[in-house]
């Protein structure tokens, strides 16, 4: 051959998609391809394999074992004329490396993929019993295997099936094969054959028609006595018959192996008898069987044997697997199964896991078996073995979204393919995606992936795993499900009577109305009263936990009604693990949160756990820019303070939510254990939005009267519990207002621009909308309510220079700016530091004076007629006793203990406490009361939807209040208690610390 010919010959070799193209030469240079070797359409048919060297190879092995020249020709005649058989056999030859070991052994076998007819397309058990006809021992059988495994495999890489419908011809050569086996096993012993009945129960993907290439074949036994024997050596021959169909199917030959008889699923697995008589099967499962037994029998189907004895089993056992959702514990012993599979997973091989790693085919069918046997109770058309028909009733049925039964379908059928090809290769048992470069390249190619096989590969797999892991958290560990499977037979689509029925098992005060409400959401025959039906009986359980079933049930319709027909709002519900849960204990928590969520329904989203954010608070640093924006939209003042309350409120509502659900906890969250946490998040989150609307309000105002400059500088100083970071839900914001007249501009213009500010942004804070208004409470000034609204740094100067009060000072500890010009802001806490860390400390007359004001407080300002030990505000061991206590160290201690300088009471207690000023276990009772009376006003807010101090008298109020704080039904006299012991222990520390008791 000449150079350039062998160049020319070369290139088209490399762009045919062959790898050694100088093999390649020597191959079609060979003898016995010499009369087809210039042939194009022989190197295009090669070129469109996943593997065109290995399907080259493969033809020339399969030429040589030919019988002779005549033998040799009509392949190749065959081959070059037949476009069929050339695409059947070169496909397989370029997928599998073990058939075209299998066809070089077996050199006419060739002949099984000439066949090019209607019934050949799509074969069945039939067909397949016939292709194995012959087989007259296990040698022969496993020859008849691989000749109908080939023309499977042939179908399968050339797209004449698809997954699924390969997975279904597997299955059923497997149980053609589990029927010729048995035959065998019957001939080599006619009488036990006639001393009993012995069904075969196919398990498994093989019981789902949905076989692997290479995989274990799972059965269960069932033998009966024939008519007239003893049942003893019945079972004893029914034995040995199972035990040699086993051996023919796995044991070793000169032609390999089948593929292993797997027994493990049947009763007590390998400890028990391999096969057990209808009536032990069914004394077992009703007695001993757990969890996951049931859900392997959703795939039990009679193969082999009798029958009619299989179709008994099943029908015997039916019954049992549609109750196994009632079992307690049900859904948390199939998530615990799942979990364990994927634990037990070597670590250097959980990433190439197609089958039990996160995101594999494991995670959809365990996702879907779990849902089939939650809704298959009452919904007859989700009682299929097989995964894809039993996802597309799921879908049908409304249990699952159809996009997410599309997308999951695509994932599955991807990932069975990958598993398919993987295994093709070397018919061997395996579930790892290969790590050579090569094995890559011929997977994609076999996909169809042929630009750059491996990158695209990885990145589809990895996006369809990505896929899987998503919605099978969505899917699987939805919490509706574990609800929904603890209800009665019939109602998880929910009936009238049994919706009654469940009101006052439940405990609802006003059944009739609750029934009122359910039949509005769920009458009708719409997808969206579908889907109800489906939510309801969960949510009624939900409801049901929190001290308001009925306010919940309630709240939930006039949220249904105002958001019924968007269309993503039921999909939430449905879809996201999170968001029925939350939104149960929203809506069932008090009047606070379902008050904020009525106003703006949509809000609704954020219960989910999706992309919007969530219930995580948001900070300064995000909610100012968003409600800056919004107010630069604004046409005027009033429309842009409109939009930053707006914000405000859907803040408010997050930070109520998810602290309600952090206090609830959720079936797959428990109970946030930080009860400081708690507070530190409210707080600090109601404090950052209040300092958000503030900055938003008086950029509107400032805009709408001056434009981008007001005549004089303007800041908003924190005070109190704002400044702290510590607002509730009900505070006001204590601030001081401070200006400075900008360069040029008259003193008189400049106040009378900053009184104007403050004014406008009063009332706009406080117009009645639908938003809830921010009162702005300034009467810690100067002078107090005697003294003006707003004072230039100058004047502030001088009057604490002259007249300030030691109050004054214990105030200014939590001054902090909030808003405005920042450095106007910064100045003036540069002022007021020296009043607040006086040098060398407090003088005693000092002490004694803050001692004289805090006694005064006590006994002029507790309301009449309330229970000092339970005001959390004013009583002894509440907020002020904690408070009073810590900026009296603060005040003594502040200028020589950087850490006291803080505005937060619960950092300058550990501070305190870091310092050595007071003991650990003093700190942890004063921390523990601060955090208690805090969580306890959060807690009537919540409830009651305005702000209080005391524990609410209504039982109903009361018993919400407790819920919230973590007691039970019943249990709030020993909230009570526990207050009034935690406030006890308190003031003894308080009496001792502050005033020197």
């Amino acid at each position: 051959m000449t150079p350039g010919r062998r160049s020319s010959t070369f290139t088209r070799l490399l762009r045919h998609g062959f790898t050694d193209a100088s093999a390649a030469e020597r191959l079609l240079d060979s003898a016995e391809l010499a009369a087809v070797r210039d042939d194009p359409v022989l190197l295009e048919a090669l070129g469109a394999t996943a593997d065109p060297d290995l399907a080259l190879h493969g033809l020339v092995r399969l030429l040589e074992a030919q019988p002779g020249p005549t033998a040799r020709r009509e392949l190749l005649d065959t081959l070059i004329a037949a476009k069929p058989l050339r695409d059947r056999l070169l496909g397989v030859l370029g997928a599998s490396a073990a058939l075209a070991d299998h066809l070089a052994r077996h050199p006419r076998d060739w002949e099984a993929l000439v066949t090019y007819e209607p019934r050949d397309l799509h074969p069945g058990v039939a067909e397949f019993e016939r292709g194995l006809a012959g087989a007259a021992d296990p040698v022969s059988l496993r020859v008849a295997y691989r000749r109908c495994l080939l023309s499977i495999a042939a179908r399968d890489v050339c797209g004449t099936t698809d997954v699924a419908q390969t997975a279904a011809e597997l299955a059923d050569l497997a149980t053609a094969t589990l029927r010729a086996a048995l035959a065998l096993a019957e001939a080599a012993a006619p009488e036990d054959a006639a001393a009993c009945r012995l069904a075969v129960i196919a398990m498994g993907k093989c019981g789902g028609h949905e076989l692997n290439y290479v995989s274990d074949v799972d059965v269960i036994f069932v033998g009966e006595a024939a008519d007239g024997a003893d049942e003893g050596k019945a079972l004893r021959s029914a034995t040995k018959l199972a035990s040699h169909m086993m051996r023919i199917c796995s044991e070793t030959t000169v032609e390999g192996s089948i593929w292993p008889v797997d027994a493990n699923l049947r009763p007590e697995g390998r400890n028990g008898p391999l096969v057990r008589t209808l009536s032990s099967h069914l004394a077992y499962y009703q007695r001993w069987a757990k969890t996951w037994e049931f859900q392997a029998l959703l795939k039990a189907r009679p193969v082999a044997g009798d029958l009619d004895l299989g179709q008994e089993y099943v029908a015997a056992l039916e019954p049992l697997v549609w109750k196994a959702a009632e079992r307690e514990n049900f859904v948390a012993d199939v998530q615990k199964m799942r979990r364990r599979v994927v634990e037990n997973i070597p670590v250097a091989e959980i990433d190439r896991e197609l089958k039990l790693g996160p995101g594999g085919l494991r995670d959809v069918e365990f996702a879907v078996q779990l849902l089939q046997l939650v809704h298959g109770r009452a919904d007859l058309t989700l009682r299929s073995g097989t995964t894809l028909d039993a996802l597309q009733a799921l879908a049908a049925g409304g249990y699952v979204g159809r996009a997410d039964a599309v997308q999951l379908d695509d994932a599955y059928r991807f990932l069975r393919s990958m598993e398919h090809r993987i295994q093709l290769y070397r018919l061997r048992r395996t579930h790892l995606v290969p790590e050579d470069e090569a094995d890559l390249r011929r997977l994609g190619r076999s996909l169809g992936l042929r630009a750059d096989p491996v990158t695209e590969l990885i990145r589809e797999w990895k996006q369809h795993t990505g896929v899987v892991r998503r919605l099978h958290e969505k899917l699987f560990y939805r919490p509706l499900l574990d609800a929904v499977a603890q209800l009665a037979p019939g109602e998880a689509r929910l009936s009238a009577e049994a919706a009654r029925e469940r009101l006052v098992a439940l405990g609802y005060a006003d059944p009739a109305a609750a029934l009122r409400h359910l039949e509005a959401l769920a009458s009708g025959v719409t997808r969206k009263a579908a889907i109800q039906r489906t939510l309801l009986p969960v949510l009624l359980g939900w409801f049901a936990d929190s001290a308001d079933p009925d306010a919940g049930l309630l709240n939930f319709r006039k949220v249904s009604d105002a958001l019924g027909k968007t269309p993503w709002y039921l999909r939430l519900l449905r879809d996201e693990g999170a968001a029925a849960e939350n939104l149960a204990r929203v809506l069932s928590a008090g009047r606070l949160a379902p008050d904020l969520l009525m106003r703006a329904p949509e809000a609704v989203a954020l219960l989910g756990d999706g992309d919007g954010g969530g219930l995580e608070p948001r900070g300064r640093a995000q909610l100012e820019p968003e409600i800056l924006a919004a107010v630069g939209r604004a046409d005027n003042a009033e429309d842009g303070v409109r939009a930053a309350r707006g914000v405000r409120r859907r803040e408010l509502f997050r930070t109520a939510a998810a602290d309600i659900v952090d206090s609830y906890g959720t079936e797959t969250k428990p109970v946030e254990a930080d009860q400081g946490a708690l507070v530190d998040r409210v707080g600090g989150a109601v404090s950052d939005l209040t300092a958000a609307t503030l900055a938003g309000t008086l950029r509107a105002v400032v805009r709408d009267g001056w434009g981008d400059t007001l005549p004089t500088r303007f800041t908003v100083i924190g005070m109190g519990r704002f400044g702290g970071h510590e607002l509730g839900y009900g505070s006001d914001a204590d601030v001081l207002f401070v200006h400075e007249p900008r360069e040029g501009v008259a003193e008189r213009e400049a106040a009378d621009a900053a009184n104007k500010v403050v004014a406008e942004m009063r009332r706009l804070l406080q117009i009645p909308s639908a938003d809830p208004p921010l009162l702005i409470d300034a009467d810690l000034r100067p002078e107090g309510k005697s003294g003006p609204l707003v004072r230039t740094l100058k004047s502030y100067e001088a009057y604490y220079r002259r007249w300030s009060l030691v109050w004054e000072s214990q105030a200014l500890l939590r001054a902090e700016p909030v808003a405005g010009d920042e450095e106007l802001g910064r100045r003036f806490i540069e002022l007021v530091d020296p009043l607040r860390y006086p040098a060398e400390g407090l003088g005693e007359d000092a002490v004694r004076e803050i001692r004289r004001l805090k006694a005064r407080m006590e006994s002029e300002r507790l309301p009449r007629g309330a229970d000092p030990k339970l005001h959390t505000k004013l009583g002894p061991g509440g907020l002020s006793d904690v408070e009073w206590t810590v900026q009296l160290l603060q005040l003594r201690h502040g200028w020589a203990e950087p850490g006291l300088r803080t505005t937060r009471t619960r950092e300058a207690l550990a501070a305190a406490q870091a310092a050595g000023l007071l003991g650990t276990e003093e700190a942890a009772i004063l921390d523990e009361a601060w955090v208690l009376a805090t969580r306890v006003r959060n807690a009537v807010m919540l409830v009651r939807g305005r702000a209080g101090d005391t524990f609410p008298s209504e039982s109903r109020e009361l018993a919400a209040v407790g819920r919230y704080l973590g007691y039970g039904d019943g249990h709030a006299g020993d909230m009570l208690d526990a207050y009034r012991r935690t406030a006890r222990r308190a003031r003894a520390v308080v009496e001792e610390l502050f005033y020197g008791a």
